[in-house]
């Protein structure tokens, strides 16, 4: 017996799904995997709350009261940093080692939507740490005004797409060791001379306006500007942005699947 379906009733549409929707699915699944992350976890918040509840209650350094107001703005950077760069640089480093981004090849995903994925990726998980912060700061006695919190967000923003870059860039460059060696040390040389710990407004005029163009001295600079009651000015967004696109233009060209 000859059956036949009618025609039209299926209709196959072969191609690639649209750029929006890739990018939602390969940043959803980064999220993911990053939460899932012990190590990662560890860097990006466990560290940021015991130093913002340490240098709060305990003091070590030197800092107008109430200390919670100056050390906020410190930690929300650190945060920012962690996990937008050093933890995407080093996943992307081994994802790299272990065939990850091979597979990935396999797929449509273009190599600057890979960029984009992984970037927005650090940008949301920046942003589920800056609420658990924000509480623990409160907890704290922080209460900042509404338009400190504003400035502060698209600081935090723009801070993770610049340093989100810098981590795709570093992690698709090298191999996996060099870039777990390298985050790690340009995480540690930042938060100590970047302008996170001793703010470059602290240090003497010629090292504050290298660090004031650094990333770290620049999103640090300006949230607490933000915080502390006085809009931010033009030149932290100015630094952070040259950053982001500069890295973000040479990932996109240099960054390899193995």
């Amino acid at each position: 017996m000859d059956v036949r379906f009618p025609a039209g009733t299926f209709a196959p549409a072969p191609g690639a799904g649209s750029k929006a929707r890739m990018l939602v699915t390969h940043a959803g699944t980064e999220i993911k995997l990053t939460l899932r992350n012990g190590e990662q976890i560890l860097l990006t918040l466990l560290i940021p709350v015991a130093l913002l509840v340490g240098l709060t209650l305990i003091k070590i350094i030197s800092m107008p009261d109430p200390r919670v107001d100056q050390v906020v703005p410190r930690v929300f950077a650190l945060a920012v940093m962690s996990s937008a760069f050093t933890g995407q640089a080093i996943a992307l480093g081994f994802d790299r080692r272990y065939g990850v981004l091979k597979r990935l090849a396999a797929t449509a995903l273009p190599r600057w939507l890979l960029v984009a994925g992984r970037v927005a990726a650090g940008l949301a998980v920046v942003i589920i740490q800056l609420v658990v912060l924000g509480v623990v700061a409160a907890i704290l006695g922080w209460a900042p005004g509404l338009a400190g919190l504003l400035w502060t967000v698209l600081l935090a923003i723009v801070g993770a797409l610049a340093f989100g870059a810098l981590g795709v860039l570093l992690g698709g460059t090298l191999k996996a060791e060099i870039v777990l060696a390298l985050a790690n040390i340009i995480w540690f040389v930042l938060l100590l001379a970047g302008g996170i710990i001793v703010p470059a407004s602290s240090m003497p005029d010629g090292i504050a306006r290298v660090v004031e163009l650094l990333p770290s001295g620049a999103l640090t600079e300006g949230m607490q500007q933000a915080l502390n009651g006085a809009g931010p000015g033009v030149q932290p967004f100015l630094v952070l942005l040259v950053w982001g696109v500069a890295a973000s233009v040479v990932a996109g060209r240099t960054t390899r699947l193995t």
